[in-house]
């Protein structure tokens, strides 16, 4: 849909839906992610950020991934690579788009718990959207201000239970397998109240050798003694059992059979296992209607196991990691603030300050996947290591909120230190030994004109910083042990921004945004599983976002997001094009397009309630994405119209409610995903064709 349609479009709904009636102020969602530890009204923040609510993450969905709804915030690139051993590929603002494992270059929270460990390696396996209330998702400068690898914040929050006591139970099945069954409790009794969800999800998968299973657990409690004291414990947990990889395709193999997995996923069965379980805690207590604190405190457990399709010859030197990897993670963490609130200036201002410190101790170990001339099994012990990193983060916000103007400052100061101990030393292969530590300050400073109650008007500037992962340091090229050569990446990046609500009950955001980056991490090789990362010199990302969102009249409504992001690197540098490969060879030009990154994405809907029915009509465009570094191939452009049906009922203390869902309506073929540089061409991921799935959930008030 060209620009100049979508704006007349937007201008005439807008015309039409002028009504002299006062405003709602519904239409302003309360958020946290802005500005840590303080709920402030969205509109008023000097900062891009969205509410998802819990009626758009849940009604008509699968409720199994991120990417479900994440096409609802503009800026958001969440692309389903239909391979659950590989998670999700979620960038912001073209942040985090070459993780070829988990989330990184973004922060991830549940519930006030980080999903991201401190090295800025990320998970959302565990996210329990059918017990979700809200996800918040904070894009731009103030992201710097928690600390590592905040190119963006996703943060989930479990719904309160109550008012009452309910129980309910729902189930989803679809095309290719998909089933989905969950139940969940919630409810309060004096100063209690909690939420427990438990689900369970398979799939066959659309792919080949994609079939996978997770079982999931979800549990908060608040507990309130007193106005002034409340405790929150949050308890979650995941398993995903041999959850198989089909890999990459070439763009040969994905026109001729966009459903086959690679040939080798089926030499070496390809394959990857998941166990965690975490548990967190969140203390807060009014001192006085002036001073509050809160003490966040969580401790998990992750267990990794992963097959890999290296080819056996190729693990046969003693230098060879093998090919089967084995993780076992331990990691706490803790975070103290203290918030004060006063005047200054005859206006009020409120202060917030901290200290956070966390852990991750990591025991590695590779195997080669061959015994004898059997594939795809556990056999030799070919890495033996234990990895630690510790981080150490000071911070200062504070908020001045005039009739006309309001600023807010903030400042991190963190250190991150990664060491690693090799246990495995043999003829050939030495000590790899080693450590390293990274360290930043990243200040942040908004401004925010409220021009008038229906008009801001805001600007922001910051700089951030992002360190290797471990999982980025994992392989060095050419050899054994971590690649502590790596440098981190700095940002400097600024945003300019409009929130207005023109009309009643109609809200538009634009945002208008900068970010240079230097020394940023890029893939240098990826082949087989196995990735090894290079600093790239640096890169340009800038763009524009705009949202619409509101009612048409009382029965239809219309959301409409679209991005422009232009994502570029600005200094030359080399990178490998074959595997293996033991030092950068192929020269990339300045210009070239950052891999992984769709220049243009949007999404529309437009819905119709009335009377316990529904009906809304999706759109979703992602841009043409590069594979490479060099830009020699490209995923195409993907439009793709959805369509959901649902109808709810109510009798007595019962709540029932059906939906259908159509996605792809039209059937189009493209590829869901890439993967960044892979050494054998091997960079596409398809998505499937026309699917469908139908829904059922029924609660009971008690």
């Amino acid at each position: 849909m060209k620009n100049g349609v979508m704006l007349m479009t937007a201008l005439s709904v807008l015309e039409a839906a002028a009504q002299p009636a006062a405003r709602e102020i519904t239409l302003r969602p309360v958020v946290v992610t802005p500005t840590p530890g303080l709920a402030q009204a969205a509109f008023d923040t000097p900062a891009s950020v969205d509410v998802i609510d819990g009626a758009a993450l849940h009604d008509g969905q699968l409720q199994v991934n991120l990417s479900e709804s994440l096409a609802r915030v503009p800026g958001v690139v969440a692309l389903n690579r239909q391979n659950y051993a590989q998670d999700l590929q979620i960038s912001v603002r073209g942040f985090g788009a070459r993780s070829t494992f988990g989330v990184r270059g973004l922060r991830m929270y549940v519930d006030g718990i980080p999903a991201t460990a401190p090295d800025g390696q990320g998970q959302v396996s565990h996210f329990d959207l059918a017990s979700a209330g809200r996800i918040e998702v904070l894009r731009g400068p103030f992201s710097s201000l928690y600390g590592n690898s905040s190119g963006g914040v996703i943060a989930l929050f479990t719904a309160d239970g109550g008012p009452g006591n309910t129980a309910e139970a729902g189930a989803a099945f679809g095309s290719d397998g998909v089933r989905r069954v969950n139940a969940q409790v919630g409810g309060e009794q004096g100063e209690w109240n909690w939420r427990f969800d438990v689900m369970r999800f398979e799939t066959d998968g659309f792919r080949d050798h994609s079939a996978a299973q997770r079982t999931g657990f979800n549990g908060k409690v608040n507990y309130k003694p007193s106005a002034d004291t409340k405790l929150t414990v949050v308890l979650n947990s995941v398993d995903m059992p041999d959850v198989q990889d089909p890999l990459g395709l070439t763009r040969s193999e994905m026109e001729a059979n966009p459903r086959q997995a690679s040939p080798a996923a089926l030499q070496f069965n390809t394959r990857k296992s998941v166990d965690q379980l975490q548990l967190g805690a969140i203390l807060e207590h009014h001192f006085t209607a002036a001073d509050t604190a809160k003490l966040t405190a969580w401790s998990g457990q992750r267990s990794t196991e992963q097959f890999q399709a290296i080819p056996a010859a190729t693990q046969l030197p003693p230098t060879s990691p093998g090919g089967v990897i084995a993780l076992n993670r331990d990691y706490r963490g803790l975070d103290a603030q203290w918030t004060h609130k006063t005047r200054l200036g005859g206006a009020p201002f409120t202060l917030t300050g901290g200290i956070a410190t966390e852990e991750l101790q990591e025991a590695r170990k590779g195997y080669q996947n061959f015994v004898g001339p059997q594939l795809g099994v556990l056999g030799a012990l070919r890495r033996d290591e234990d990895n630690r990193v510790r981080s150490f983060d000071q911070y200062l916000q504070g908020i001045w909120s005039g009739e006309r103007f309001s600023l807010t400052a903030g400042v991190r100061h963190s250190r991150v230190s990664f060491d690693s101990s090799d246990h495995y030393i043999a003829p050939g292969n030495g000590n790899d030994s080693g450590s390293v530590s990274y360290q930043a300050t990243t200040p942040v400073l908004g401004a925010v004109w409220h021009v008038s109650d229906i008009l801001n008007l805001y600007a922001a500037v910051g700089k951030g910083f992002e360190t290797p992962t471990f999982n980025e340091l994992a392989y060095r090229p050419g050899g054994p042990g971590l690649n502590f050569n790596l440098r981190a990446a700095d940002s400097r990046q600024w945003e300019l921004g409009v929130k207005a609500e023109p009309l009643e009950r109609w809200r538009v955001n634009v945002a208008l945004f900068q970010a240079r980056t230097s020394d940023e991490i890029a893939v240098l090789s990826n082949t087989g599983g196995r990735s090894t990362f290079q600093n790239a010199g640096d890169t340009l990302r800038r763009g524009v976002e705009a949202s619409l969102n509101g009612k048409i009249s009382d029965r239809w409504s219309l959301l409409a997001v679209g991005s422009w992001l232009d994502a570029t690197y600005s200094s030359a540098f080399l990178t490998c094009v074959t595997a293996p490969c033991a030092a950068p060879n192929t020269p990339v030009p300045a210009g070239s397009l950052i891999p992984g990154i769709p220049r243009t994405s949007a999404f529309v809907e437009l819905a119709w309630r009335h009377r316990g029915l529904e009906a809304a009509l999706e759109f979703r465009h992602v841009g043409r994405i590069a594979v490479d570094d060099r830009n020699t191939d490209f995923a195409p452009q993907a439009n793709l119209w959805n369509l959901r049906l649902g109808a709810s009922q109510q009798w007595a203390r019962w709540t029932v409610r059906e939906f259908v869902r159509v996605d792809n309506v039209l059937d189009r073929a493209y590829a869901g995903s890439v993967i960044v540089n892979e050494g054998n061409r091997r960079f596409f991921e398809p998505a499937p064709g026309r699917t469908w799935l139908v829904g059922l959930n029924a609660a009971y008030a008690f």
